[in-house]
């Protein structure tokens, strides 16, 4: 895919799929080592970008607790993954269209939907057509924290974002969170949001970085770059609306869309060699980690 480095906006054409090939999906987790620094609202805008960027995206609520993703994007969704899981609905069910071509997986406030992930449930989920199948990109909004169940869905990711902020408590968090994934991934994203500069952001990046190195030498931390502060993601957020859609010559927006970039260059060109599978491919790896 060619991308116009100029503006980062070019991305608002018709959707096309790169792979378009069944079990291609690349299944990337944002998560955070501390509550309260944007990850959902990134994780949504980062989707929507994927998505207008050509790729054809899912995004999987997996907030335990705090899943709100269908506010985010301002669609009503009457069943969530426990009723599929519960074999009360069938998958296809709780897979919601927001545009054609991006698909939202509402997920529960709570840690029930851990109880009914069994291989018997996940073989009758094969037997229906999915249209989740060929997906480019599942985006996974994980909770924060390093939690146990935080921690399956992180392990069976593919790739693992982590958000900081320039809070010291954020920062020291998001660092431990990258150790303990170090356990089972070589590579992890870095983004840095809220913060007033590219210098602030770096320097945050770097200080990471280098603990990083002197304590976990075999992980390597990409950075991904960075979002400012930006009083139209407080309104964006109030109003219930995705910024990227409603604003996308805004300054959040350019952000985002040179973070896409960023992470599909890395992803695609093989600097970030990533196993494929489907969407029930990734309830079986999953399901190993429960």
């Amino acid at each position: 895919m060619k991308h116009n480095q100029a503006s980062g906006l070019e991305n608002i054409m018709e959707p096309r799929s790169i792979f378009n090939n069944k079990g291609k999906t690349k299944f990337v987790a944002i998560t955070s080592g501390k509550g309260g620094v944007g990850k959902s609202t990134i994780s949504a805008n980062l989707a929507y970008c994927l998505f207008k960027a050509g790729y054809k995206v899912g995004v999987l609520d997996a907030d335990i607790g705090l899943a709100n993703l269908d506010i985010i994007f301002g669609i009503k969704t009457t069943k969530n993954i426990l009723h599929a899981l519960r074999g009360e609905v069938r998958f296809s069910d709780v897979v919601y269209p927001i545009e054609e071509g991006f698909y939202l997986v509402p997920g529960d406030s709570g840690e029930e939907i851990f109880k009914y992930v069994s291989q018997e449930i996940l073989d009758s989920f094969v037997d229906e057509q999915n249209i989740l199948d060929d997906l480019d990109y599942m985006i996974i909004d994980t909770g924060a924290g390093i939690g146990e169940f935080t921690q399956a869905f992180l392990r069976a990711s593919d790739s693992v974002v982590v958000i900081t902020t320039s809070d010291p408590a954020a920062i020291t968090d998001a660092y431990t969170t990258i150790k303990v994934n170090s356990k089972t991934k070589d590579n992890v994203f870095v983004l840095v949001n809220m913060v007033d500069s590219a210098e602030k952001s770096l320097q945050i990046f770097g200080g990471i970085q280098r603990v990083a190195k002197e304590n976990i030498p075999n992980m390597t931390l990409n950075y991904l770059g960075y979002i400012q502060n930006n009083n139209a993601i407080k309104q964006s957020i109030k109003n219930r609306k995705l910024l990227c859609k409603s604003e996308p010559f805004n300054a959040f927006s350019f952000a985002m869309n040179q973070i896409v970039k960023i992470l599909t260059l890395k992803l695609e060109q093989g600097v970030l060699e990533t196993p494929k599978d489907n969407f029930i491919g990734f309830f079986r790896r999953l399901l190993r980690y429960l």
